[in-house]
């Protein structure tokens, strides 16, 4: 930078060359916009050296740069040239003029209204520029951008012949969220500039962050037009240290963020990670902050760095240009005047006189550098547009006139690679790229950054190498930045505040489960699951019947097939000694319903084991209840014929003959047997009969079992036998003084009593037990009732029959019953 007395005298020297550095003659012109010199409201002559913006000036040599290098190619544009006139948009006045000049009409000074718009051709047929396109984006008809990120010039119907080469605010958002939320901080604060780029940024990362499981714990913004002194800085950090965050989003431009971290370093604000938006993360205004690199981390979005072959190709012919420029300004000598009128007659205003910026301009940053780029890429877009639209495909272009609505249309399409970087656009004019994540390194002597990830578009995604970055905790790991730390597996976050991340935890109760993706409530099992305290998942319950394959149906079913092959036996021991006296004075042919009764009883038992079904639902009561009332009429049957017989066929002997005359027996057992179905089938329609799933039982377990318990119906068929039980008990007690061989009292008491004993305890843990426990039970009560009446009625018998044959002789009966009656005669 030349001393301040230097600047002028340079400015004087190369007045006379302001033409050919900012006006180049071509058959298709492109007008630049850029800030030369310091913006002000009123239109003066920037004369002064401290007026002077480097970064405006190496953004209009990268415009002319890139219009030389593509006339100087036959690639693109063979038999045509592209021409530029480049302003200074220092004042509003300025950037207004350079917008009414791009418009006006080829050879005219003025803007005609045609009536015919799309034939309206104006001096320039693409505008590259402005930086702040907001006043004037919606009147050019074709501007390309390098540097308006605001997301709200993607907006079509407000600006539909805008288009940008750098990415929009929207996708930088996009890119902070996706940090986030990599590193799981999910307590922040948002601290934004006080203008439309802060704000907008500011409203849109905190609209995203709500979807989000990241929290805002404060959102504020930094004064605008305020120094380090001011005690609103002062306030806004002490909010920062009071809400106990670890992790601050900066969405400001470089020029607020720089009293902003002043007060931060004035504060001894240390250990905090700042997230920077891409306007200040690597600016030098930023970095130079005295005591910055003790702040603690910095990550920060960076515009994707330009190829450096570009870069060298751009720095030579600059150099190139300098020493024109040097050795015409040696020949020329001074010049003076306000304006210098070109070849074309263009009188250049007070802004254009920079004929020596390239000696008051800085070395290029980094900033210089990405905007460059963004330039460059500009130019490049709508000589691609050209070349489509004049078709240069064939090697030589046609020069028909050109509409910026027709090469709007073409730019849009353009899908072409820069220099290793693929250029192309949206639906909204929004070039298709990404982000870089920087890391701020202070490992060395002085500042640098390193590249720790990239943001990438369509789709988005972030990638991030955390090795790369240099935390300042002291284990060297990204800090954490949480409000309430994670509850454990199992536990919902029961909100404390209006932050969703403030929380204390609680174990989800039984039968319940949390969701990774809803933590702040639990959620029911099915019907069919469980979950146990404080779980995250649910299980399947477990059908609970007595299945075939369960030990306990082994045990069960093993004296239940003894019984059954007993019964056979028994049957084809009487069948072949049916004319015997035991087998005549056991019933004769009634042994075979009574052994036919008990076998269907006990084929019920097996309706217990394997999952109930509609079936084996309905007819497993019913089957064992008539079976077995069919036995005990037989027996109260047998037990009155004998008692009959011996006591009173000699009092009343018209009543023994009535009964066998009239067939007495099998009225009875008839009568028992329908009086017993009748009330099976009242027990059956009183409930359900098919298979019930019973939920209440246990959590883990699902009871399936017939009906739904104890009924009305089904306790009156218990009743009604027990009641035939106790009839039999009666007759038989009543012979105990009978013959020996007709005297059934010891066996059937001992018998009837166990039976009793069964159905009291049926009847008592009917609603105590469920499902398997139940079947068991009812296999159990059903074995203890036939194998005692089994074995007392009819072993005794068939063991007489088949080892004591002597005894089943008619003399021996004979001799009984003689024997009987002299007793009782005596």
């Amino acid at each position: 930078m030349p001393p301040p007395r230097a600047a002028p005298l340079l400015l004087a020297l190369c007045a006379r060359l302001c033409a050919a550095a900012f006006y180049s003659r071509g058959e298709f012109r492109l007008a630049g916009l850029f800030q030369i010199h310091g913006l002000t409201a009123q239109p003066v002559c920037a004369r002064r050296a401290a007026a002077f913006k480097s970064h405006g000036y190496h953004l209009a040599q990268t415009m002319r740069f890139a219009v030389e290098e593509i006339n100087n190619s036959s690639a693109l544009l063979p038999n045509v040239t592209l021409g530029y006139e480049i302003h200074d948009t220092c004042t509003e006045a300025a950037n207004l003029h350079a917008t009414l000049r791009a418009l006006g009409q080829k050879g005219r000074r003025h803007i005609e209204l045609l009536s015919a718009l799309q034939h309206y051709e104006p001096r320039a047929v693409a505008v590259i520029g402005p930086a702040p396109p907001a006043a004037t984006g919606a009147l050019i008809p074709l501007c390309i951008s390098y540097e308006a990120s605001l997301e709200m010039l993607s907006l079509k119907r407000f600006y539909p012949s805008f288009l940008r080469t750098i990415p929009s605010d929207g996708q930088q958002v996009k890119a902070i969220a996706l940090l986030l939320q990599h590193f799981r901080w999910t307590w922040v604060a948002l601290v934004g500039s006080d203008n439309t780029y802060g704000r907008d940024g500011l409203n849109a990362l905190y609209e995203l962050l709500a979807t989000s499981d990241v929290c805002v714990a404060y959102r504020g913004v930094i004064p605008a037009t305020k120094d380090a002194s001011s005690p609103e800085f002062h306030k806004l950090i002490q909010i920062l240290v009071d809400i106990r965050v670890n992790v601050t989003v900066v969405f400001s431009n470089r020029r607020n963020a720089q009293p902003f971290f002043e007060v931060v370093v004035q504060e001894n604000i240390t250990g905090m990670v700042w997230v920077g938006s891409e306007d200040w993360s690597l600016a030098q205004t930023i970095w130079q902050v005295p005591g910055i690199q003790n702040i603690g981390s910095v990550i920060g979005i960076s515009v994707e760095q330009a190829e450096p072959t570009m870069l060298k190709h751009l720095q030579s012919w600059e150099n190139a240009k300098e020493r024109a420029v040097s050795g015409s300004a040696g020949s020329t000598g001074v010049g003076g005047g306000n304006g210098v009128s070109s070849s074309e007659g263009i009188q250049l205003n007070c802004t254009q006189h920079c004929p020596g910026c390239h000696l008051l301009a800085d070395t290029p940053d980094i900033y210089d550098i990405q905007a460059s780029y963004n330039v460059y890429s500009a130019v490049y877009a709508v000589a691609h547009g050209l070349h489509d639209l004049l078709g240069c495909a064939s090697g030589v272009c046609s020069k028909g006139r050109v509409y910026p609505w027709q090469l709007l249309q073409k730019i849009k399409q353009v899908n072409f690679s820069l220099h290793k970087s693929q250029i192309s656009f949206d639906a909204n004019g929004n070039i298709r790229k990404g982000y870089n994540i920087i890391a701020w390194n202070w490992t060395g002597r002085s500042w640098a950054f390193d590249v720790v990830g990239a943001f990438t578009v369509n789709p988005d995604q972030l990638h991030v190498d955390q090795s790369k970055i240099l935390w300042h905790t002291k284990d060297h790991q990204a800090p954490v930045s949480v409000c309430s730390w994670p509850c454990a597996a199992g536990e919902m976050r029961l909100q404390q505040n209006r932050h969703r991340c403030c929380f204390s935890c609680v174990a989800c109760p039984a039968g319940t489960f949390l969701n990774r993706t809803a933590l702040y409530a639990c959620q029911a099992c099915g019907r069919d699951e469980w979950a146990p305290v404080g779980s995250e998942t649910c299980f399947n319950r477990t059908v609970e019947f007595l299945s075939w394959a369960d030990p306990l149906s082994w045990v069960l079913l093993i004296p239940t097939v003894l019984l059954l092959l007993l019964m056979a036996g028994l049957a084809v021991l009487f069948a072949r000694n049916a004319s015997t006296p035991v087998v005549r004075s056991a019933g004769g042919k009634m042994c075979f319903l009574m052994l036919g009764a008990l076998a269907c009883a006990c084929i019920s038992i097996l309706f217990n084991f394997g999952e109930p079904t509609w079936l084996s639902c309905l007819v497993r009561f019913p089957l064992f209840t008539i079976s077995f009332t069919v036995f005990l009429s037989c027996v109260a049957t047998r037990c009155f014929q004998i008692v009959c017989i011996f006591k009173l066929s000699t009092r009343w002997p018209a009543l023994h003959e009535a009964w066998q005359r009239r067939g007495g027996p099998a009225l009875f057992i008839a009568a028992s047997t329908m009086a017993q179905a009748v009330l099976c089938v009242v027990a059956v329609a009183s409930g359900p009969a098919g298979p019930q799933r019973h939920y209440n039982v246990a959590a883990e377990r699902v009871v399936l079992e017939c009906g739904a318990g104890s009924t009305p119906g089904e306790t009156a068929a218990i009743l009604y036998n027990v009641l035939l039980s106790l009839g039999c008990f009666a007759l038989s007690y009543a012979g105990k003084d009978l013959p020996a061989d007709y005297n059934e009292a010891k066996c059937l008491t001992c018998s009837l009593l166990l039976h009793l004993a069964c159905c009291a305890a049926v009847l008592c843990t009917r609603s105590a037990f469920r499902g398997r426990s139940a079947a068991v039970t009812a296999a159990l009560g059903a074995l203890g009732t036939l194998a005692p009446l089994l074995g007392g009625y009819f072993l005794p018998k068939g063991f007489v029959v088949l080892l004591r044959p002597h005894l089943n002789t008619a003399e021996r009966f004979q001799r009984a019953i003689r024997s009987y009656t002299r007793r009782r005669d005596d």
